[in-house]
């Protein structure tokens, strides 16, 4: 019955809060349909879930919350056309997304509309680098980022090893493979080739032709540049190829409903990042973190992943800093939301003034074997931590971040 209201609640694109007059309206521009449509809909479960708290303790500044949405399909000219009909429906903020291209585009078109823009899971470098403004803030960690961890554990833990990258064609996969090849020491395209397939839109034969020449190279880790249905379809291949035996399957971006939808046996041993799991909480003695695990759990009968507590992270910090600055004017709350630091999911976090990135802790984390995985009630307690470093650590300085804007001819402060 729970996942029936739900979906209803889904795809009417409205929160299950208590109606009054005058109510606050959010807009969520995020994929319902497309090849991420998995994280998309962990975000809409996180975003009402946050709403539905905020309005039983009496809204924000006295006003009920309502959420509006709108399906990207991951599509940056469809996200860009969303803006305009959230904003002209009463949309006061938007956020959402996991393509980086959608972030890009949308935030821009928000920017235009005046209205600030949260990136949920856009984890390209681009995104608060070289296309990054003042209406655009992103909650989870870059592509920077989680080229530093994992390139730290995978140099201690498999040094002087051949790489193949397999990257799928657009900006997030660019900035990825890029970090993850400087992070790494595989920057020479000779000794550790890749190859691209088309996004959106790769076919099967384009992950198996790809896949092909990482089986005819001499890797011995196979650095999967994929995200969302993409990665999943990739996975069966390697599956099939019975590549994972003789290579380390390596993700930047190692989700939970990529693990789901793949199943953990094919992902069983693959290494990546998250920058948060249902886990982290304990780990790092977060009561409020524990808490949003429990309500989830309780509403949806799953755990939540990392694009669930990100949309809800989102809603409460923007709640938050309307309530800090009295105002919904977008000028006033990136004045209340520059260099604020704060604990709501896991330990401290901070968005940075200079670029709007979230700047916290990123793990690298390995899929734990299928049969141990199974022994557990959950069946959900997907991840080993194998590593992790603080975000102070892992994100670009203000002189990496000025390097790439004057790389791009882009300004060295946000306009």
């Amino acid at each position: 019955m729970k996942r029936i209201f739900s979906a209803i609640a889904l795809w009417l694109g409205l929160s299950t809060a208590v109606t009054a007059a005058d109510p606050i309206t959010l807009g969520l521009n995020y994929p319902r349909t497309g090849p991420y449509k998995e994280e998309g809909l962990a975000q809409m479960r996180g975003a009402l879930l946050a709403i539905d708290e905020l309005n039983a303790r009496g809204g924000v500044l006295g006003r009920p919350l309502r959420l509006l949405s709108r399906d990207t399909a991951s599509r940056p000219e469809k996200a860009v056309a969303n803006v305009d009909r959230l904003v002209d429906n009463g949309a006061v903020m938007l956020f959402g997304g996991v393509s980086s291209a959608v972030a890009i585009a949308a935030s821009q078109r928000a920017r235009e509309r005046g209205v600030l823009y949260f990136g949920t899971i856009t984890y390209s470098n681009d995104t608060t680098g070289k296309d990054g403004h003042r209406y655009i803030f992103r909650e989870s960690n870059n592509a920077w980022m989680s080229g530093k961890v994992l390139g730290h554990y995978l140099s201690e833990a498999l040094p002087d090893k051949n790489y193949f990258y397999v990257t799928a064609d657009y900006t997030w996969g660019h900035s990825s493979e890029e970090s993850l090849r400087r992070h790494t020491g595989s920057e020479d395209g000779g000794r550790h080739p890749g190859v691209k397939v088309p996004f959106p839109g790769a076919r099967l034969a384009d992950f198996r032709a790809a896949l092909q020449q990482a089986a005819a190279s001499e890797a011995q880790i196979l650095a999967l540049v994929l995200f969302g249905d993409d990665l999943v379809r990739a996975m069966r291949i390697v599956d099939d190829m019975g590549l994972g035996k003789r290579m380390q399957v390596v993700v930047p971006n190692l989700t939970q409903s990529m693990i789901e939808q793949a199943g953990p046996g094919i992902m069983q041993g693959v290494i990546g990042t998250e920058h948060w799991t249902w886990r982290v909480p304990e780990l790092e003695q977060s009561q409020r973190g524990q808490a949003f695990v429990e309500a989830f759990r309780e509403r949806y009968e799953l755990y939540p992943s990392s694009s669930a507590a990100s949309a809800y992270s989102i809603v409460q910090q923007w709640a938050d800093a309307a309530e800090r600055a009295r105002s919904l004017n977008g000028e006033a709350l990136i004045k209340a939301l520059e260099g604020h630091r704060y604990s709501l999911l896991k330990d401290e976090q901070e968005w940075r003034a200079f670029d709007h990135q979230n700047v916290q802790t990123v793990y690298a984390v390995k899929v734990r074997p299928r049969e141990a995985i199974m022994q557990e009630r959950s069946r959900q307690d997907y991840y080993e931590i194998v590593a992790r470093m603080s975000g102070e650590q892992a994100a670009p300085t203000l002189a990496e971040w000025q390097a790439q804007r004057s790389a791009a001819g882009k300004p060295p402060k946000l306009q």
